[in-house]
């Protein structure tokens, strides 16, 4: 795929693997999404892995952005020369990158990346298929603008779905310019080849919206069950930060708008008498600095908070927990699904999660007996669980083993990988 490499960006050798492909002349996919490695938010992570993977069948590129977050100090060069890695091309384009904790700066963000990735748009040469993710949901519409000047086939990866989910959240009232917007999505949904949604849930709601449901595939997302494992003996995140041998209730990834965290802070306020029980939360976001006021706010000494984690030191830091926190809404369940079910289930851990009844979420949970649930909206609900759990350890054993056999058997990368790969076939064929 003839992807034009930026001006601050350094073209590679051309290996024998490359010219092998050329010479199978592979049709060509072009990712669009703003997180690409090295980035560590979850959907960077996600889709460098499936990328990389297609490309023993494949020409894949990826037109990206600025990452958010680095934790390994020697990607931080590397992303910036980088115009090949593991068999993908890869062109970022220069957009905002004001601090997510500013609405305002990551509205900005958005719309700079969502216009800088429609210029380069106009320059590349035609794919055979492009696929647009919403980091931001203003991607579709420029894919929707390259695939009617070049006619390439068009794929939607919703791995949650706006502006649903900001009206969830209550951020934008669902006014006329809002219902506009998502007339106008829906609209771009409808035409392309084919939308991949991570849930039942999701699926449903596109259907709602006029897509057809033989255009929808379900491809859940997952974890590289090879690289996260149960660790059995001392914790070395545990062991870093001296947190003993606590009882440890942990949210890790993004500390979003979308997850309602002050719920958790909430929770650890009504278990402040037990001193075993710590709340942890790993990551970064927008919510990071109003939670840490929450807390203290309420003097509160049994939660603490810690940077991302790299890869490699994923298996500790999940593992070090007791109890994993999901939360999901049902204002959010229909909206997108939570990726870090998936880690947490290779780790072999247990989880609480607020999903609704009905959701697929709770399904998962109640007959694969994988993890706790509480009803939505509970603070009382969440500290009366997590007290529980923290007093039954023979029963999370259970579930954490539990768990690992889940994801297993249907939560990894070749499972997600080989739906993926037919999704493709099937719009090319």
């Amino acid at each position: 795929m003839d992807i034009p490499i930026s001006g601050h960006i350094r073209h590679s050798h051309v290996t024998d693997r490359d010219e092998v492909r050329a010479a199978r002349h592979l049709p060509s996919v072009l990712f669009l999404n703003r997180s690409y490695w090295p980035d560590v938010e979850a959907t960077g992570q996600l889709l460098t892995q499936l990328c990389e993977g297609l490309t023993q069948d494949f020409e894949v590129g990826v037109l990206a952005g600025r990452p958010n977050a680095i934790v390994n100090k020697l990607d931080v060069q590397d992303w910036r020369t980088a115009d090949e890695r593991h068999g993908v091309h890869i062109q970022r384009v220069a957009h905002a990158n004001f601090p997510k904790r500013n609405l305002a700066g990551k509205a900005l963000n958005f719309v700079s990346f969502a216009h800088a990735t429609h210029s380069a748009l106009r320059t590349i040469a035609a794919p055979n298929v492009v696929v647009f993710e919403t980091d931001p949901f203003l991607l579709a519409f420029a894919a929707s603008r390259l695939q009617k000047r070049t006619h390439c086939k068009m794929i939607g990866y919703l791995q949650d779905i706006y502006p649903d989910v900001a009206v969830a959240l209550g951020k934008v009232g669902n006014n006329w310019a809002v219902r506009k917007l998502r007339a106008a999505l829906f609209n771009i949904y409808r035409r392309c080849d084919r939308m991949v949604v991570l849930s039942q849930d999701m699926s449903d709601l596109l259907t709602d919206g006029g897509v057809a449901a033989d255009r929808i595939s379900i491809v859940p997302n997952w974890a590289d069950t090879h690289r996260i494992a149960p660790v059995r003996g001392s914790s070395r995140f545990r062991e870093e930060h001296q947190l003993g041998q606590k009882f440890i209730a942990m949210y890790s990834g993004n500390l979003g708008l979308t997850q309602r965290l002050e719920e958790f802070v909430q929770a650890a306020v009504m278990l402040k008498d037990r001193p075993d029980i710590l709340l942890c939360f790993v990551g970064r976001g927008s919510q990071e600095s109003s939670l840490r006021e929450l807390v203290k706010a309420h003097g509160l000494t049994n939660v603490q908070f810690f940077d991302y984690q790299p890869q490699d030191e994923l298996t500790h830091s999940l593992t070090a927990a007791n109890l994993h926190l999901v939360p999901l809404t049902k204002e959010l369940s229909r909206c997108l699904m939570p990726s870090k079910l998936y880690g947490i289930l290779a780790a072999g851990r247990p989880y609480l999660t607020n999903a609704p009844m009905g959701s697929e979420l709770h399904m998962i949970s109640t007959t694969q007996q994988v993890g706790l649930t509480v009803e939505p909206g509970s603070v009382q609900a969440i500290a009366t669980r997590i007290l529980w759990a923290a007093d039954h350890p023979a029963e999370l054993e259970t579930m954490g083993c539990k768990a690992r056999q889940l994801a297993e058997s249907a939560y990894t990368q070749q499972h997600s990988l080989t739906k993926f790969r037919t999704v493709l076939q099937h719009v090319l064929a």
